[in-house]
């Protein structure tokens, strides 16, 4: 039996590069032009496309049974952002980070970079089979890799958004240290998760948060990706469904 700082190595490591990507964007936030923090905002944010469109793809590649893994996509994105609306995610999400602003001191855009860093550091991939891996065997490897890209990313978001981005550690802490401690539940039902559906679906639904996320940082649309969070969880569930009738 692997002990605590074995399964949850890897979300400690991501913690660190998070605040370490952090301090460096408050060094360098005052020393860069209005136009280079935005290009570099515009940067980040065509990049978070690039990621969504690529993890959205996993919908194509679930086999679901009878029922197209990007029908039940779509079915849980609107179930849960029904939901996420009911239970006002986005704006309990928001007054975590306006509490914690408030706590801080922390000024300008700290609540946005707070709630922006959040959803793009424990949306993904990387976040859900690097998570299991570390909670099964210990195994690190993919959220390091995770943890050094979230700290280049967090230099950048900082030079825009300030200390905000920092405190989307706690978030990781929790939903990675959280699915990592969980891991061997999840293991009677999830043996592989690289292709397992209901990793896939999920992911997929992840990439679709993602490129919401990716407009919001553009300017193009204001999308409350927060409330489609209940969404990572209908989706395994749907895709139960689905293989369940395919099994009758």
């Amino acid at each position: 039996m692997l002990d605590f700082w074995a399964r949850t190595s890897g979300t400690w490591i991501n913690v660190a590069t998070v605040l370490v990507g952090t301090g460096f964007g408050l060094l360098l936030r005052h020393r860069l032009p209005v136009a280079m923090q935005q290009i570099i905002t515009q940067a980040v944010g065509l990049l978070t496309l690039v990621i969504g469109f690529a993890m959205s793809r996993s919908l194509f590649e679930a086999e679901t049974g009878r029922v197209d893994g990007v029908i039940l996509g779509l079915l849980a994105l609107v179930l849960g952002g029904l939901l996420g609306e009911w239970w006002q995610i986005e704006k309990r999400l928001v007054a975590i980070g306006d509490t914690l602003k408030a706590q801080v001191q922390g000024g300008g855009k700290f609540t946005e970079g707070f709630v922006a860093a959040s959803l793009l550091f424990c949306i993904g991939p990387m976040t859900i089979v690097g998570s299991l891996n570390n909670g099964l065997s210990g195994d690190n490897t993919l959220l390091t890799l995770k943890a050094t890209m979230d700290g280049l990313a967090s230099v950048a978001f900082t030079g825009t958004y300030g200390i905000g981005v920092g405190f989307s550690a706690l978030t990781i802490l929790v939903v990675q240290g959280g699915l990592s401690l969980l891991a061997g539940t999840l293991a009677a039902v999830i043996t592989d998760p690289t292709t397992d559906p209901h990793v896939l679906v999920a992911t997929g639904i992840g990439g679709m948060m993602i490129i919401g996320l990716g407009f919001s940082l553009l300017e193009v649309a204001k999308i409350r990706v927060a409330s489609f969070l209940p969404a990572l969880v209908v989706g395994p569930i749907l895709v139960a469904i689905a293989l369940q009738f395919t099994t009758l």
